[in-house]
């Protein structure tokens, strides 16, 4: 009888990372872990599809057959990047109980009265009344509703009722406290439900891109969403409790920081909307004991303990005429064009296709941008809308332009162009950092070209050279790397407000303090070599760049879930 040889046949893994900027993909050998392929595209915030669609193809162009593939998993800073910039839905939010009112940045925060005791009993009765015309009021305002009520993780009714009233009213997505956390912290708690009802048309858009670019590359295999916990969940559940991937990038990031080697460190994700800090001890990603907090918002989504704050290669360079004689710029004229960093993300100029002339458009003040409109908009959507009436008639303008256009400025102009954003029907692009680094000979993946035409035009405005200009717009990106990562290291050894003051007087007029960090730092993400080797020698501290750092997040991803497969979609 002949011997029976079993060929060995290979399997494999894809990971995706959809970022603010690019989608990085990576095809892994599941047996060996080796990355077989990697692919890096711009990530297409008008129809996510196209982005992961690209990544796909391009992991599969080789021999390997879609049948060989065993899993796909996906991380995404794209709800992170929704919070931090304050974009998602807009949400109302309805608090029942003795309550101290609190703030949170969404449309609307309602107080009633109802709520419970920490016994279940009823502490005071729902104001049905009082609901019902808030709803009403709310209805045309709001995308979705949370409900928070005083213990209700001890007795949910007062929630259970509002949102069977709020649905008889306005059939929109509604999220009670109780189902997404059972901490007592009322704020947190609340927090936590405006969050998932911020971000569900977010995650809602983005999941249903990923199954048509599967069914498109023919793919079958099972899905994995990354969430902030570092653990897997099926895009069902992605969807229902959409800000559990609130930290899925830096889960990702965590993860790949493990295989760096170092037993503790910092790893920092530097990446178009946000930088990602986190740590690792004893070769582990640290888990928060708090809940996830991005920014203003503290919840109880389990996560990482990560910190994440604007300040990416994306951040708008916002050039001011205006002349500070007390700084002096290189080459000796005595003054120094003001030049900031803001934390909301425009597309880089080397990234954006068919962008305009930026001597048409790029100056300082209102010319610091240009609007452009998506292409496929119907002729209803258009004519409804002045705006994007303007934009087809006109072509894209910069907010001087729509301004003498529209007759609309100021604050007024700005919430209309964010929804406007939001509803994904026009884009804003900008000189960035991304760009500075292009014209500079220090990144590569758009087009140097187009970066230089932007440079050009802002440095003329400024009347300084394009290379004093980029090198000034690097400089201010490192400084808000910089001071993410002394941000995270407070916190950890202070609370907020005592790390606060201290933090922001660490350099000004009267003095400055020398701080050495004592762990080094792992970075991740394409223009992380770029920024953070001037970073770490500032900190004092040394800084690595592991194999495949530039699409770090998508071999992570890939490694979450081969270790820990999630529920599965299909």
């Amino acid at each position: 009888m002949g011997k029976l040889v079993r060929e060995y046949v290979r399997c494999y893994r894809i990971g995706i990372d959809t970022g603010g900027t690019c989608t990085d993909g990576v095809l892994i050998d599941d047996a060996t872990l080796e990355v077989v392929h990697s692919a890096k595209e711009p990530t297409t915030h008008h129809n996510l599809g196209i982005g992961v669609g690209r990544v796909l193809k391009k992991l599969l162009a080789s021999d390997i057959a879609p049948e060989d593939i065993i899993g796909l998993s996906v991380s995404t800073t794209l709800a992170t990047n929704a919070v931090v910039e304050d974009r998602g839905a807009r949400v109302g939010l309805l608090v029942f109980g003795y309550v101290r009112h609190f703030k949170l940045p969404i449309t609307a925060n309602i107080f009633l009265k109802g709520g419970h005791k920490i016994t279940g009993e009823e502490d005071e009765p729902l104001d049905i009344e009082g609901l019902v015309d808030s709803v009403h009021g709310l209805k045309d305002e709001v995308d979705s509703y949370a409900v928070c009520g005083g213990m209700s993780i001890k007795n949910p009714t007062h929630e259970l009722v509002a949102e069977e009233a709020i649905t008889m009213i306005d059939p929109k997505p509604v999220f009670c406290s109780h189902q997404v956390s059972g901490n007592p912290g009322m704020r947190a708690r609340a927090a936590t439900a405006c969050l998932h009802a911020k971000l569900m048309p977010l995650m809602i858009s983005f999941l249903s891109s990923i199954k048509i670019s599967m069914l498109n590359a023919g793919l079958n295999c099972p899905v994995t969403i990354i969430c902030g916990n570092g653990k897997g969940a099926g895009l069902d559940t992605a969807v229902r409790r959409a800000a559990i991937t609130m930290a899925s990038g830096p889960a990702a990031t965590a993860r790949f920081g493990c295989t760096a080697g170092e037993p503790t460190a910092l790893i920092v994700d530097v990446g178009g909307t946000t930088t990602d800090v986190c740590m690792i001890r004893d070769g582990h990603p640290v888990l928060s004991n708090e809940g996830c907090r991005i920014g203003q918002w503290q919840t109880h989504v389990e996560a990482i303990d990560m910190y994440t704050a604007a300040g990416g290669g994306d951040a708008h360079v916002i050039c001011s005429s205006d002349h500070d004689c007390s700084l002096e710029q290189e080459g000796g004229c005595g003054q120094r064009p003001k030049i900031r960093l803001e934390a909301n993300r425009v597309q880089p100029l080397c990234m954006t296709e068919d962008v305009p002339d930026p001597e048409q458009w790029l100056g300082c003040g209102l010319r610091n941008a240009v609007i452009l409109p998506v292409e496929g908009l119907s002729d209803e959507v258009v004519s409804e809308d002045e705006i994007l009436f303007c934009l087809r008639e006109h072509g894209p303008a910069n907010l001087e332009t729509l301004t003498q256009q529209t007759g609309l400025s100021g604050i007024l102009l700005e919430k209309r162009l964010e929804r406007l954003a939001y509803l994904q029907q026009v884009r804003m692009a900008g000189f960035t950092p991304t760009d500075a680094l292009h014209v500079l000979g220090k990144l590569d993946i758009g087009s140097k070209e187009q970066a230089e035409h932007g440079a050009r035009a802002l440095a003329a405005s400024l009347d300084m050279s394009i290379e004093a200009l980029c090198l000034q717009v690097v400089a201010e990106a490192e400084k808000t790397i910089e001071g993410i990562i002394l941000d995270y290291l407070g916190r950890k050894v202070w609370q907020d407000v005592e790390a606060a003051p201290f933090l922001s007087s660490m350099d000004n007029e009267l003095f400055s303090l020398r701080v050495a960090v004592k762990v080094p730092i792992i970075g991740i993400g394409a223009a992380a070599r770029c920024f953070l080797p001037a970073v770490a020698e500032r900190l004092h501290t040394t800084v690595r760049f592991p194999e495949h750092y530039e699409v770090g997040n998508a071999v992570g991803a890939a490694l979450i879930s081969r270790e820990n497969d999630g529920a599965r979609l299909f």
